[in-house]
């Protein structure tokens, strides 16, 4: 390296290729430095452990990602603690950096250790299924509905096991064309996890995956923690394709079962809700087959003893007869219009003959006609005196055959 923090020792100067830091207080700086970090409470899984007489040495793993380092105790109460653990228990440790300056490694000195219990555990998963359902990742109407028959199963299972068998095998005699895409991973332990995510994320990601599988055949509580560690149970609940969780296990049900889209209690019963029936599916097509034939021949039916009933009344059996009624009225109403208009005519014509008669009783003609006459002067005005008239003065006098001139006297 080129360059380096100064190290609080008589050797405290800038490192560089002309003055090189000797190995000794290179260790001594680094032994520091780890030695600052103190004390610290840890939570792992013993993946290894060698208990002797008064020291044992072991390693710490994490529970999920792949990460780890050795442990070394010689406190007689650490030494008490560990001889009642094995490999595969999970732990809470209080540990204290410690660096061997003479090979250069880094050990973790145990100062406190015990076991996490099953009552801890089941306290931390009721914890976390209380934050699931406050989220609301937990309500039915978040679940997707399944396909009726998925082009493409995405299959996540451990290699080779009886889950995976049960599914193929239970799915293909359903359905002999169905199709699978499988991820094989582990199932249980510190490393299944990080894989679980891993394989719900790829078959995710494909558009031809219709439906994802997480099929185990059950197992023991210690095997089944993985199936409701968080980093797992939110990955279920973000996939955007419907998940079915078939763990396989009814007493304590992981927290997958309660994100997931589907829950099913054996990966048996995972294929026969994943997958119809192909002979049950056939039977229904025939069964409503047969329903639509009968009602397409009751309709047909129906529909003839409809057409011979139109037919058989007398307005098809003569199409003439309405014809004919209708010019019947017709000529009907033609004959009251004329017998009508008839007696207003005669009623009229009776009127007008009664006012001729009383016209001609009022006519001057008719008085002219008995003798008598009409006196007028020369500018037409009727002189009814002989006062009227001058002696000698022009007059005409009208009778009943014409008029004559005259002189009045």
């Amino acid at each position: 390296m080129s360059e380096n923090q100064p190290v609080d020792s008589s050797e405290s100067r800038v490192s560089s290729e002309q003055t090189p830091w000797s190995v000794a207080n290179f260790t001594n700086t680094l032994k520091d430095w780890i030695t600052r970090l103190g004390n610290v409470w840890v939570e792992g899984q013993i993946s290894q452990i060698s208990p002797k007489k008064d020291v044992f040495f072991g390693e710490l793993r994490d529970l999920v990602a792949d990460k780890g380092f050795s442990i070394h105790s010689r406190r007689p109460d650490v030494l008490a603690a560990v001889s009642e653990l094995s490999a595969g228990d999970r732990v809470v440790a209080l540990v204290h950096p410690d660096f061997w300056e003479r090979s250069g490694k880094t050990s973790m000195d145990v100062l406190a250790i015990r076991k996490v219990g099953l009552g801890e555990l089941l306290e931390r998963i009721e914890r976390l299924r209380q934050q699931l359902i406050k989220e609301g990742l937990t309500l039915a109407e978040r679940k997707l509905p399944l396909p009726f028959l998925p082009n493409l199963i995405g299959l996540i299972t451990g290699a080779n096991s009886d889950a995976e068998k049960d599914v193929l095998e239970n799915s293909k005699l359903r359905w002999p064309e169905v199709r699978f895409k499988v991820q094989h991973c582990p199932v249980q332990g510190d490393k299944a996890g990080p894989e679980i995510i891993k394989a719900i994320e790829l078959l995710d990601a494909d558009p031809e995956v219709d439906v994802i599988i997480l099929a185990r055949g059950g197992g023991s509580f210690q095997d089944l923690l993985v199936f409701s560690d968080e980093k797992v149970v939110r990955a279920v609940a973000n996939c955007k394709t419907p998940i079915v969780s078939a763990i396989g296990h009814e007493n304590d049900r992981p927290l997958t079962d309660e994100v997931c889209d589907l829950r099913v209690s054996t990966p048996t019963d995972a294929a026969k809700r994943v997958v119809p029936d192909v002979l049950e599916e056939r039977k229904k097509i025939s069964q409503a087959l047969e329903r639509i034939g009968l009602r397409v021949t009751a309709f047909v039916q129906n529909q003839i003893e409809l057409i011979l009933g139109i037919r058989s009344r007398p307005i098809l059996a003569n199409p003439f007869t309405l014809v004919d009624d209708r010019a019947l009225q017709v000529s009907q109403l033609r004959q009251s219009v004329l017998g009508q208009i008839s007696n207003t005519l005669e009623k009229h014509q009776l009127q007008v003959s009664g006012l001729r008669g009383q016209v001609r009783a009022l006519s001057p003609k008719l008085t002219l006609d008995r003798g008598y006459a009409v006196v007028r002067d020369l500018e037409g005005h009727v002189l009814t005196k002989p006062k009227q008239a001058k002696s000698g003065q022009k007059i005409n006098i009208t009778l009943a055959g014409g008029d004559l001139g005259a002189t009045a006297d």
